[in-house]
């Protein structure tokens, strides 16, 4: 009898293991058809944000709630997340508190409509991203999140998010109350997928305090350890070696922004060959 047991156990466990490779495997072609159909402007870039390796590196699959922090007004991954996640998935994008635009110079109509963006992202988003089968939009100011998200969420993908909010920590601890409804709005095991700009280890810590866009890894795994969560895994898929950055360079010197370029076209051609920034890719779980 205990043979028999352990025998329908086995075969159970086998069954198990090929459905999940079978769903892993039609999830990855299905990502697959989503990158082929994006325009050629954002195909370009894929060769620096890697966007499927960056996505499976995080386990994001279809049917989860995930929440993107930061997702911009034309929301690069947004357009890859809403279809792949499908309708029975959720994708919830959390912005800047206002008070962080406030640093940044907004003021008047401008800080007031970036106040209704919970209301109108989600609008904007099913308007800029045309998918019949997407999944359920919403958002949310970081710091006023709502309590109904507590505990709902699979993933928190936070890339190039992370610098403006460590840059401004010491005048409104605008990071500190990211990372905290990161952890609250997690569902236990629920992971954090971290793409940021990457500062060396030796460049001094005045510089790489994300106001010229760089973090150290340390300080990254320093700030999500102190937080409750565990690291669990990194990549190097999202690293560029030949972004050397002294300490008079500003990661926006790189493409996309080109910023100090604009009128040089010589140091333009000498950006433009280094590529986009290189970036740690860091991979946390909120404990069980």
């Amino acid at each position: 009898m205990k043979k028999l047991l352990v025998l329908l156990c086995l075969f159970a466990f086998v069954g198990c293991s090929d459905n999940r490779a079978e769903s892993v495997s039609s999830s990855s072609a299905f990502l697959d058809e989503i990158l082929d159909s994006q325009t050629d402007e954002m195909k370009a870039r894929y060769q620096f944000r890697n966007p499927k390796k960056t996505l499976e590196f995080f386990g994001i699959e279809r049917g989860m709630t995930v929440v993107e922090v930061l997702p911009g007004s034309k929301g690069w991954y947004t357009k890859l997340l809403v279809p792949f996640l499908g309708s029975e998935g959720n994708l919830v994008g959390a912005n800047y508190a206002l008070g962080v635009y406030s640093l940044f110079g907004y003021e008047g109509e401008r800080l007031e409509k970036m106040a209704s963006w919970p209301q109108s992202w989600p609008v904007d988003i099913k308007e800029t991203v045309q998918s019949s089968d997407g999944a359920k939009i919403q958002g949310f100011m970081l710091g006023d999140m709502p309590e109904s998200l507590n505990g709902t969420a699979d993933a928190v993908l936070l890339i190039r998010a992370l610098h403006n909010l460590a840059r401004f920590e010491s005048q409104g601890a605008f990071l500190s109350s990211a990372v905290k409804n990161t952890y609250d709005v997690l569902k236990p095991g629920g992971i954090v997928g971290i793409v940021q700009h990457h500062a060396r280890e030796e460049m001094s810590d005045e510089w790489a305090d994300g106001s010229k866009g760089y973090l150290k890894r340390s300080f990254v795994i320093q700030l999500m350890t102190d937080a409750g969560f565990e690291l669990v895994g990194s990549s190097d898929h999202n690293q560029n070696v030949k972004d050397q950055p002294t300490e008079k360079d500003v990661v926006w010197r790189l493409p996309p922004s080109l910023g100090t370029s604009k009128d040089n076209d010589e140091l333009r051609k000498s950006m433009l060959s280094i590529g986009e920034s290189n970036r740690m890719t860091l991979k946390f779980k909120k404990p069980i």
